[in-house]
């Protein structure tokens, strides 16, 4: 007598972006093996892009069209208006066992949450409760964290609150940036999610509560933070640039031109002599040397007990120009020693 094969998981996907679209993609090729039924996906509803601002879909309806699966984008679930109650019926109607939910942009109210039968499980890219929000990896890097990594999460009322199933770490390298960081998560994330499908009831029993008291609040980026303020350390500017690559990007203004400074490394300032803050100390084939500023953690013979820095500028570009190499910049001249970076269009020399 053969044993009846249970039912696959009826499961909805939630997500917009890449980094959800890559754990859609595994998910697809997957499903025999998890015994899962991808019954519909979830995305926000497409957007005007680009300088034509012709509409665009999400990477994850790219996916799913691309697999004849069948996709929703309602703007809303609030039972208060129509079509967030019209949403709510319809992800009804797919009898839903389980909800996976990756960077999808928008809330889940709980009487949403509650409509599949294991509930909705959140892909969430921070080691939780380190980072709660919608930057978590940038947040990450401009924190100066040594290591980041994968979450799942039964999700519940609260930003990103819900008990934790599964945890996967990675080490943040000196020289990661939020896009290498963005593509390795989402790798992360779309493997962690089958391991825990693969065993869904064992981690949902043995799901663990999040400490509040370590909890920070991973705020939306805004292009505002990618003006760089010389008066920090070398160190804290060195963090903003890869921590914003490539969105929004680090600026500055340099004789009354914006410019975007695309990568480089700290240093310290053997001179006792303070340097004006945002000076251009040197150009180089290697960097443009530019003065920053003191740096608590680091001493020396100064009588003040802290040493100034200098951030070393490896590749930069002009409004309207394409990027540059320290060489290509020191064969030019567009910069000169003595120049000074300023936070501010209309700042002189």
């Amino acid at each position: 007598m053969t044993t009846p094969m249970t039912p696959p998981l009826r499961v909805i996907f939630a997500g917009t972006p890449e980094f959800a679209a890559k754990s859609l993609s595994v998910l697809i090729e997957q499903q025999e093996q998890l015994n899962i039924d991808i019954v519909a996906v979830y995305t926000q509803p497409d957007r005007k892009a680009g300088r034509g601002q012709k509409l665009a879909i999400s990477a994850v309806k790219e996916v799913a069209l691309a697999n004849s699966i069948a996709v929703q984008q309602p703007s809303t679930f609030k039972q208060s208006v129509t079509e967030g109650l019209n949403a709510r019926e319809t992800l009804r109607s797919y009898q839903p066992d389980v909800m996976i939910v990756a960077a999808y942009g928008l809330i889940l109210p709980v009487g949403v949450l509650s409509i599949p039968k294991f509930g909705c499980l959140n892909i969430h890219a921070s080691l939780l409760p380190r980072h709660r929000g919608a930057a978590p990896i940038h947040r990450a890097l401009l924190a100066g964290d040594n290591e980041t990594g994968i979450t799942i999460m039964q999700m519940d009322q609260g930003l990103d609150t819900g008990d934790m199933l599964y945890k996967v770490s990675c080490p943040i390298a000196t020289d990661t940036t939020a896009a290498s960081l963005h593509d390795h998560l989402a790798e992360l994330g779309a493997g962690a999610i089958v391991t825990v499908l693969s065993d869904l009831p064992n981690y949902q029993a043995n799901a663990k509560p999040q400490d509040d008291a370590l909890a920070n609040y991973a705020q939306k980026l805004t292009k505002d933070e990618g003006l760089i303020d010389w008066n920090l350390s070398a160190h804290l500017i060195e963090r903003q640039i890869r921590g914003l690559n490539p969105w929004p990007g680090t600026f500055s203004f340099l004789n009354g031109k914006r410019v975007k400074i695309l990568a480089a490394y700290p240093m310290m300032l053997n001179s006792s002599a303070q340097a004006p803050i945002g000076r251009v100390i040197s150009v180089g084939k290697k960097a443009v040397l530019v003065a920053c500023g003191t740096d608590a953690n680091n001493t020396n013979n100064n009588s003040n007990g802290v040493q100034q820095t200098a951030l070393a500028i490896t590749a930069l570009q002009f409004a309207g120009g394409k990027p540059m190499s320290a060489e290509q910049i020191c064969h030019g001249n567009q910069i000169s020693d003595g120049d000074v970076f300023a936070n501010d269009s209309r700042a002189e020399n």
